[in-house]
């Protein structure tokens, strides 16, 4: 396609990402806990973060927007690039995105997937961070995606970013090396609490609340998952909830 030599998509197709000599990398903000300590960690890792915010029309949008902006200025962050996704939202299907359907209170012991599944939304994520990454000559791209301890989407499995790593390569240009880097994707939460303590990670800017903008609600699934963490972690959650009493109830 575009006139490329086929013989080198042949060659790209076989090789492994090298690592990158600019030292940039595009890290996905989504303002939550463990998008800030992946950050941490890209900051540590990387010579310059690019980050990148995706709005696809969840409840508590603004919120995550400010969080983003707020981790970047922490970091001071001079690329950012914020995208809408206004099509996840006329789709539907999760209770993050579609007022028709409930956020249903967290049960942490269901083997099921929750309704705030967002189809297929970290390959409409890890596609945009492809495009951007290609363009500004990012070598890697940060996700903190996890599948150890989480809510059990099918987009947050290992085998997904190696898929998807296999798609970058057969889809970009043969010279481009964009590595997905997924720090903690098997990591406990309670681990990633202890780790962003370690890092200096601004988790009090962060916000995981599913329905709620002012005060976390305690009750959704990203709520029970970070409130469980830090009471394992034995730290306090920084951010304010409606019930102080729901910071006890993991």
């Amino acid at each position: 396609m575009g006139g490329s030599d086929e013989a080198a998509y042949d060659a790209a197709e076989l090789a492994e990402p090298e690592p990158d000599h600019s030292g940039l990398a595009v890290c996905l903000m989504s303002g939550g806990m463990d998008s800030c300590v992946t950050a941490a960690i890209a900051h540590e890792a990387a010579g310059e973060l690019a980050f990148l915010h995706v709005s696809y029309g969840q409840r508590t949008e603004e919120r995550e927007r400010r969080a983003f902006e707020e981790i970047a200025d922490h970091y001071e962050v001079k690329q950012r690039l914020v995208v809408s996704l206004e099509h996840l939202t006329k789709i539907g299907g999760s209770s993050l995105t579609d007022k028709n359907v409930a956020v249903t209170p967290a049960n942490l012991s269901s083997d099921g997937i929750p309704t705030s599944y967002v189809p297929f939304r970290n390959a409409h994520l890890l596609s945009i961070a492809t495009s951007w990454a290609e363009v500004i000559s990012a070598g890697y791209i940060y996700i903190g995606a996890v599948a150890e301890d989480s809510s059990g989407y099918p987009d947050c499995r290992p085998e997904f970013y190696e898929a998807f790593q296999r798609t970058i390569i057969l889809g970009t240009k043969p010279e481009t090396r964009i590595e997905i880097k997924t720090p903690v994707i098997g990591m406990r939460k309670s681990e990633i609490v202890e780790l962003g303590q370690k890092l200096n990670a601004q988790i009090e800017l962060t916000w995981s609340c599913y329905l709620q903008s002012d005060r976390a609600c305690g009750d959704c699934d990203s709520c029970a998952l970070r409130l469980r963490a830090f009471r394992a972690a034995g730290v306090r959650d920084p951010i304010p909830y409606l019930l102080d009493s729901k910071r006890f109830a993991y």
